[in-house]
């Protein structure tokens, strides 16, 4: 059995655009979940395409729009080995996704069609989009109705990105791995400048995030933050095209998930910009008590002992 996780780690003014997301053919109600559905088909490819460089300073970024299918009738289907539960963004989505490809590959069982469900589940954080993250909660707000969920049965695991997991976990669950470690850095995003230094003074930049505010007002005094900068990558760019920022940061992890770095203007260093705590890492919960899973997802981490080995070596 192979190892399912691993716990490692000139500005462009032409900007590509991706198209729309087809619908997603079968979606089945999870029984007992209020607002959770099942996702059963692939991950849909995103598509690109550039502007003429004549222009460019004036295209948009184009904006994936992920469609889902809702079927009124449950079918009848065999029962899933496990139910995999995240948001239902598009960030989120391929997050599940890369998980269930990797429990596939190491499972030859659950490559069997229906094995394995995705199951979407709408978080606080997904339904408050009228208030700055720091006024409703912080830490946890996507991740609650996710663990909940788990805690309850409802799910197998839950994928997190795990710079939105609290400090403390929920009693129940457990952290047993983490997916490959995405690039950490943030990307800057404009269609005007290249960099958040060129920036003229008086520009707004849109960013949620206190951290991303903090370092961006500290640095440069004159540039303005509009903090309720809300929204998955696809609503923040589309802000962005329709001029309510002059620019903004996302992560860089993110935007490799979506395959959409065509879009960034330019990637701020550690020392421009430090990154969230845990930023670009995907978790893997379950429950304490599952067996199961647990020794599913806590097979031997090659990689990582290898990386440990390697760095005990050489300090």
């Amino acid at each position: 059995m192979e190892a399912l996780c691993s716990s490692s780690s000139s500005c462009s003014s032409s900007l590509l655009t991706k198209q729309a997301l087809p619908s997603c053919s079968s979606i089945n109600f999870a029984a007992g979940v209020g607002s959770v559905s099942v996702l059963r088909s692939s991950m849909p490819s995103l598509k690109t395409r550039s502007f003429p460089n004549s222009i460019r300073k004036h295209s948009l970024i184009g904006i994936p729009r992920a469609s889902v299918a809702v079927e009124q009738q449950i079918q009848k289907s065999k029962v899933a080995l496990i139910r995999i539960g995240t948001r239902g963004s598009p960030l989120a989505l391929a997050q599940a996704y890369e998980t269930r490809e990797k429990l596939m590959a190491s499972h030859p069982e659950l490559a069997e069609e229906g094995a394995i469900q995705i199951v979407i589940i709408k978080t606080t954080g997904d339904k408050i989009l009228s208030q700055p993250l720091a006024d409703i909660g912080g830490k946890g707000l996507f991740t609650k109705e996710i663990d909940e969920a788990l805690i309850n049965g409802d799910i197998d695991i839950a994928v997190h990105s795990m710079k939105d997991v609290p400090t403390y976990l929920p009693e129940q669950t457990v952290l047993p791995c983490n997916l490959p470690r995405e690039d950490v850095r943030d990307a800057f995003i404009s269609l005007t400048s290249s960099s958040l230094a060129d920036l003229p003074a008086g520009s707004t930049v849109g960013t949620a995030s206190l951290r991303r505010k903090s370092q961006i007002l500290h640095r440069f005094p004159t540039l303005n933050v509009q903090e309720n900068f809300r929204g998955n990558v696809q609503t923040r760019l589309k802000k962005l095209n329709e001029k309510v920022v002059e620019a903004t940061l996302l992560a860089l992890a993110g935007l490799k998930r979506l395959d959409m770095t065509e879009n960034v203007t330019s990637i701020l260093s550690l020392d421009e910009m430090l990154p969230a705590v845990a930023q670009g890492a995907i978790g893997i919960a379950c429950r304490t008590n599952d067996d199961k899973m647990l020794i599913s997802l806590n097979w031997p981490h090659e990689h990582t002992l290898g990386y440990l080995a390697g760095v005990f070596y050489n300090s």
